[in-house]
């Protein structure tokens, strides 16, 4: 990698858009560089590693705000607060897989009772959708 990218290169190389790290910069999580009189802003390796640090956090479910706050964590309390958020993380992802477990065994249910509904007979699955 060249030692300073375009933002098009930047977004390449974390494989985000170019919006994305326009909005990163909006809210705060990304640096705007400085851009040269008549030239183009360029951005450095530790852009690349804080755009990736965040891309990766994204996917593990952290919201924009929790990535905001572990960018700030340094010294020795850093791994403890990690921690702290981390559990929290599981435990949301351990519920929403429970009702995706739970959605499953409904929509199994449903697709059992369409295949044994009698033809020309109401639809189980938008009788269910029609419920209140």
């Amino acid at each position: 990698m060249a030692s300073a990218l375009t933002i098009g290169g930047l977004a390449l190389a974390a494989d985000v858009h170019v919006e994305t790290v326009r909005y990163y910069q909006r809210v705060g999580l990304m640096r705007e560089p400085q851009r040269p009189l008549g030239g183009v802003r360029r951005y450095e390796r530790q852009d690349l590693a804080r755009l990736q640090f965040i891309r990766r956090a994204k996917t593990m479910g952290f919201t924009l705000e929790e990535i905001a706050g572990l960018l700030q964590l340094r010294g020795k309390r850093a791994c403890a607060q990690t921690r702290r958020l981390t559990e929290l993380k599981l435990l949301d992802v351990r519920r929403k897989l429970e009702e995706l477990q739970r959605l499953e065994a409904e929509l199994v249910q449903l697709a059992d009772d369409c295949a044994h509904a009698p033809r020309g007979g109401h639809c189980p699955t938008l009788e269910f959708l029609r419920q209140q």
